[in-house]
């Protein structure tokens, strides 16, 4: 059996990970692309803030500023108050909303620059959806506003949105407070519903990589080749 992946499509294979904090994107994305790569497959890993936000650092520092959100990512031993994204009110959504759109339309020139860097697959860190989940997705306008910004920004071939209950989200990653982050949740599943998003149930940390995998089947990566026979297996012989 070759061990070469099978990639029908010139075009690199686009994958984007989405879900609520601490819901344990960081770990399953450095494992996938520890399997891609083990595959022979070219990974280029991109982050949504670092490689495609808008005006990134006027935005920290309004929130910063203005907010008075802590810096920094939360740890179980060392807890972070954020105020950003789980501040809501009218003034910030519609600000939200004209930064979103402009963060969809630099997200289109992002992947046609990285479709021509020669990677198999580009693995997004978040993306458009995880911006788009702050705003209130169950009132009228933003899922009419949601619905536009979605025909311009484009799809992944698999866009994953990892599920985790709210408390134990919060105790791997205590950076908001749980009544926020059910709501945070709640625009996930209902983007699921919009986008056609694919929903990894919470689960084990190694069921979750299984069921990552498993969705990538169609696309002839990661492979079940034959596992090949170690020295001390062939000197046994």
């Amino acid at each position: 059996m070759s061990d070469q992946p099978i990639m029908t499509n010139s075009l690199p294979l686009l994958i984007s990970f989405s879900g609520i904090d601490g819901a344990g994107k960081s770990t399953q994305i450095e494992r996938l692309c520890a399997s891609l790569n083990d595959s022979g497959l070219s990974v280029l890993r991109l982050e949504f803030w670092n490689d495609v936000v808008a005006f990134s650092g006027m935005r920290a520092g309004f929130s910063h500023k203005f907010l008075h959100s802590e810096g920094g990512v939360g740890a179980p031993d060392k807890p972070v108050q954020r105020n950003d994204k789980n501040t809501q009110s009218w003034y910030l959504n519609l600000s939200r909303s004209i930064l979103y759109f402009f963060d969809a339309i630099n997200l289109q020139r992002v992947f046609n620059r990285v479709s021509k860097s020669g990677a198999q697959v580009i693995v997004f860190d978040r993306f458009i959806y995880d911006q788009l989940a702050t705003l209130p997705v169950q009132s009228a306008w933003a899922a009419a506003y949601v619905r536009m910004v979605l025909k311009i920004a484009p799809k992944p071939d698999v866009a994953y949105v990892l599920d985790a209950m709210p408390e134990a989200a919060r105790a791997r990653k205590p950076e908001y407070p749980v009544d926020f982050l059910y709501k945070y949740r709640r625009s996930y599943l209902q983007l699921c519903d919009m986008a056609g998003l694919t929903l990894i149930d919470p689960m084990p940390k190694d069921d979750v990589h299984e069921a990552i995998k498993s969705k990538l089947a169609k696309y002839g990566v990661l492979q079940q080749h034959q596992q090949r026979p170690t020295l001390a297996q062939l000197t046994s012989i």
